[in-house]
């Protein structure tokens, strides 16, 4: 195989992929009362209301699972990021807070998210580096939340503030 076709190869399935789009797709079952069950990728998550609204309140209901993907996806993406600088955390938390909207429709108007890791000192910087990676290219669930509302991020690491980006009179206590 010559050069050009190897080039020709790689080329037709780069643009082959350009081509390909992507989904995720999930299905929600009622399930009674206040109840769904979602299946995601094969794993059941049940969404449930309070009993003052009908439900038996055994599942959380679906909005904080808006926060709750992105806890995952920028969480995984630091993790991951750290692995490959080859820094281990000895514990590592990331607490997302969502402001909600006075009226319906119920929705988040800014979020919060504190990074909360212990660790050696000389990983800082690379943890540092990794959140704003997570929080300025990788993280999907970031990125599209960024669009509708202020997404405001911290850092802190062994007890200490080390970074955010949030306004000061606006950070929690």
């Amino acid at each position: 195989m010559s050069q050009l076709d190897g080039f020709l190869s790689f080329r037709f399935v780069f643009l082959t992929r350009i081509h390909t789009v992507m989904y995720h797709e999930i299905e929600s079952q009622w399930m009674g009362d206040m109840q769904f069950n979602a299946l995601v990728d094969g794993h059941t998550l049940t969404m449930d209301g309070p009993e003052k609204v009908g439900g038996h309140n055994i599942g959380p209901i679906p909005k904080p699972l808006v926060l709750t993907a992105l806890s995952g996806c920028t969480g995984m993406d630091v993790v991951s990021l750290l692995r490959k600088a080859g820094c281990k955390l000895r514990h590592f938390d990331v607490k997302v807070r969502g402001e909600l909207s006075p009226g319906h429709p119920i929705q988040y108007t800014s979020i919060h998210l504190d990074y909360l890791a212990e660790g050696l000192n000389e990983d800082m910087d690379e943890l540092l580096r990794a959140v704003r990676l997570s929080q300025e290219q990788y993280c999907g669930v970031s990125a599209m939340l960024k669009k509708t509302m202020p997404v405001t991020w911290s850092v802190v690491y062994n007890g200490h503030l080390v970074f955010s980006n949030q306004p000061v009179g606006q950070r929690a206590s």
